[in-house]
């Protein structure tokens, strides 16, 4: 269940971003190990290192999309 906030668009750009990032980098990183772990095919190996910075990228811009909120500001 999704629940529209009434969030500055800026805000709003910001936390779909980092959404996105989430959902990327928990596929890359987790998936990444997963397949590596069932496989064991080697080059699954470094996608992990690539999910885990999708996935800092997106606690980077989630945080920047809740600092742009004004009532934090305040």
């Amino acid at each position: 269940m999704l629940i529209q906030l009434n969030l500055p668009a800026k805000a709003q750009k910001y936390f779909f971003k980092a959404a996105i990032c989430f959902i990327i980098g928990i596929f890359c990183f987790s998936g990444s190990l997963y397949a590596l772990a069932l496989t064991g095919i080697k080059w699954f190996g470094p996608i992990t290192p690539l999910g885990g910075l999708t996935f800092m990228v997106g606690w980077g811009l989630f945080a920047y999309a809740a600092t742009t909120i004004n009532e934090v500001n305040k």
